[in-house]
């Protein structure tokens, strides 16, 4: 388990705006040179403008000029290990991130790849060629 990505995610989770869901996540994220960055979910009344955790985290990175991510984390209050919905695994995707934590409260997780969470993905080599 990446027990820094598990406690910085743990921690964005307590700023979790969730007064519709009850569902607050946690995200951190990793840059290539270590550097972490983290996001909790945010909705809004109008539920269509809510964004989820890890696109916090990675919009977060992205806003600091940090390009290069590799690896992020994924916590919620779940009985088994929180997965990432469709459109945070695309984004995930367009940033190259390799590899995803998802992870409960209580610390079970399960590591898994990108090309295991978006097997068929749509990245930016695609417009490349």
């Amino acid at each position: 388990m990446d027990q820094e990505l598990f406690a910085a995610a743990m921690s964005a989770r307590q700023n979790a705006y969730a007064p519709y869901s009850k569902f607050a996540v946690g995200a951190a994220v990793r840059a290539i040179d270590g550097t972490v960055f983290t996001g909790c979910n945010i909705e809004n009344a109008s539920y269509g403008l809510s964004i989820c955790a890890e696109r916090v985290a990675i919009f977060t990175a992205i806003s600091r000029g940090y390009f290069q991510l590799e690896v992020l984390c994924v916590v919620a209050d779940t009985a088994e290990p929180v997965a990432p919905c469709g459109a945070c695994r695309q984004v995930m995707l367009e940033f190259h991130i390799k590899e995803v934590w998802l992870m409960n409260c209580a610390g079970a997780y399960r590591k898994m790849k990108m090309t295991e969470l978006l097997p068929v993905g749509f990245g930016p080599e695609v417009l490349e060629k």
